[in-house]
Order: structure tokens, then sequence, then C-alpha cells
């Protein structure tokens, strides 16, 4: 039987609501596909940093190296001064784990409303790949004369041939698999003649961020000989957000920068339904990987078992599907439509939770269940 060793890592506010009901069902998961969870708390976070100072120690990296995945609930405190929590847990982890790829699945599930006149799940079904470790977010940079009439601020934005190549790769392989599991809709009758079965679209600027996003066009040219089953795109990132709204039926994979890819998944979330259903993963694919609902820590809501813990449950079903447990992640996502399709809920707010006599935790045994019953 195998056995996966599990950091869980509650985080804030309704965080560890949610990842509760997270591994309620991921437990629910193991126990019918026959495999088992050791699990580890760890309670970094904004109660910790207040009474410690402390955001993530070298210790914990050390200690999260140990795992097979990093189970994630929500960082974010209202007495902490914003950017302190972020930058010292969120992002150190990241950078010192090497999760170097955020992978986002926007995904329309029947039963669930988008913002987006006229669109249904078979138009919004695609896959955000960003690179998580380069851009902006390396912290290159500084203020001088602050607090002054002559402040001056700079953040460079840098990336490296081998941190895009990287990225890059992960994207072509992530659309050859999926496209060899079932070959994307929006192909036309020349690509599937030239045995097209995927399309990878490369999101950038190159009109005018002409360095950054010229590394990444001809890297991503020069490495799309290699996988001649994907068909190539380019979108500039101002036209990708209006064809989200627009004509998301489009997209299959998506392949961006770290910047470009934060904003463009905030918007993927909210055609997908919400921040409430949204999950995603952080990604290294020879390491330990992180993986958490979308959603902030809603602490106006803590301990008060009225939040949606959907994005949780789906991040479950992400981190089992990494860990090679096929089955147990699909037998999730099924539980989860059967729960969206029960007719048990109009939507997934706090409000449309309380009017149908649901809870936090109500939501995660139906859907223990639904993955307990097949």
């Amino acid at each position: 039987m195998a056995k996966y060793k599990i950091a869980l890592f509650p985080g804030d506010g309704t965080g560890p609501e949610v990842l509760d009901e997270g591994i309620k069902v991921v437990r629910a998961a193991a126990a019918k596909f026959g495999f088992s969870l050791d699990t580890a708390l760890f309670d970094f976070g904004g109660e910790r940093y207040k009474r410690t100072g402390e955001t993530l120690p070298d210790s914990a990296i050390e200690e999260f190296r140990k795992f097979d995945a990093i189970y994630l609930g929500a960082i974010g405190h209202p007495d902490v001064k914003p950017g302190i929590l972020e930058k010292g847990i969120l992002l150190k982890a990241r950078f010192e784990l090497d999760q170097y790829i955020n992978l986002r699945p926007v995904k329309l599930y029947p039963g669930v409303e988008t913002p987006l006149k006229g669109k249904g799940p078979e138009d919004i079904n695609f896959v955000v790949v960003r690179e998580n470790t380069q851009d902006l977010y390396t912290g290159m940079g500084g203020v001088m004369h602050e607090g002054t009439p002559n402040e001056v601020a700079t953040q460079t934005a840098v990336y490296s041939r081998f941190g895009v190549d990287r990225a890059l790769k992960y994207a072509f392989e992530y659309a050859r698999k999926r496209g060899a599991a079932k070959p994307w809709r929006g192909l036309g009758q020349k690509d599937l003649a030239e045995g097209k079965t995927a399309q990878l679209t490369l999101c950038g600027k190159t009109n005018v961020l002409t360095y950054l996003y010229g590394l990444w066009e001809r890297a991503f040219h020069e490495m799309g000989v290699e996988y001649p089953e994907v068909k190539r795109d380019y979108a500039h990132v101002d036209a990708t957000t209006m064809w989200f709204v627009k004509n998301p039926e489009w997209f299959d994979v998506i392949v961006t920068g770290n910047m470009f890819g934060d904003i463009i998944t905030d918007l993927g979330a909210m055609i997908q339904g919400g921040m409430g259903i949204a999950a995603g993963g952080n990604i290294n694919p020879a390491g330990v990987s992180m993986f958490e609902p979308i959603g902030g820590s809603a602490p106006k809501y803590t301990g008060m078992n009225v939040i949606n813990p959907m994005a949780a449950i789906f991040a479950g079903q992400m981190m089992l599907d990494h860990l090679g447990e096929t089955e147990a992640a699909l037998a999730i996502e099924a539980a989860g439509v059967k729960f969206l399709n029960s007719g048990l809920i109009k939507g997934l707010s706090v409000k449309e939770i309380q009017e149908a006599g649901l809870s936090t935790s109500k939501i995660g045994d139906l859907i223990a269940d639904y993955v307990a019953q097949g």
C-alpha cells in the first residue's frame, strides 16, 4: 500500500476550516483507493508571526523537503502588514523549494454560474502554466530617498534562459499529455491532418517588453519543434484578458511569465465561477509541491463554519493527481460535480450556503460520502 507524507499548513482565517474539509475528502479517497496518508501539522501564519515575529524559518524548509506534498489552507492576517506573510511564507516556500511552476486549471463545472453571458462548461476548460520563481518577484530593486518628494523605487523583472526553458518544457509536456488523453476541441481540420492534438499559447508582450518576451518567444518556437503534436499560438497579455471574457473557448494550455500569470489566473478564477472554486498548485516536478485554494483567508468568517470549501477540496484533488493517484483524483472531481448538481445549493457564496442550510463541514461530509459511495 502506498503511503504519502503530507505537510498540512492551515494558515490564517478560514484556512484551517477549509483545509479540514479538503483533507477529509482526500482521506475518503485514500480509503477507497487503497493508499494512506501520514500527515504533520505546521502552524506558520499570522498568529505565530504576532507571537514570535517568525514567518517561515529555514528549519521549516528543511522539514518540508521530507514530505511528498504540502497542502495549504490560506495565508493573510488583518493584523499583519500586507507583504510580510506573503513574502515571508508563500514566496519563500516557492523559491526555497524551487516550485517553479504555478499550475492553474480554469474549468467551469456544470452547476456553477459564470458571469460570461452565453458561455458554459464546454467553453471554459483550459490551463494556465505560470512561471513561478522569476520576473518581478525576484526582489531585485530598491528605494532611494524614501518618504521624500524625490523618492525613487525600482523593481526589476529578470528571466534566465534556464528558467524560461524549464517552464516551457513543463508546459509543452503538459499540453502533450492533455492532448493525448483528449484532443483539444478547438483544433481545425488542417491541424488534425497535421497530427495536432493540443494547443499551447504563449502569453506575453513582445511588442513592448522586447527583451523579456523576445527571450520567451525565441525559446518557445525553438522548443516547439520537439513537440509536433502541439500547435503553437501567441497572444499579447492585454488581448488574452479580452479573449478570456469574449472567447475563452480559444484556449487549451497557456504558458506565461510570473507577473502576467498572477493577473490572468485571477481573471480565470472569476470566469470559472469565483475564487471559491479555484484551486492551484506550486509545482517542483522533481521535488516537493504545494497545493492550495486560490481564495484568501476571509478573516471576517473565521470560526463561523460558513465558508465554501470547494477550492480546498479541488486543491486536494490536484495534489492526488500530482502524486500519481489519478483514479482517486478523478473520484474527488466527480464527487464535487455531483454535489454541485445535487440541487442542494444554488450557489457557493456564504449567503447561499446559509440559505441552503449547509455549512463548511457539511459540504465536506457530503463530498466525502460521494467519494466513498463511488
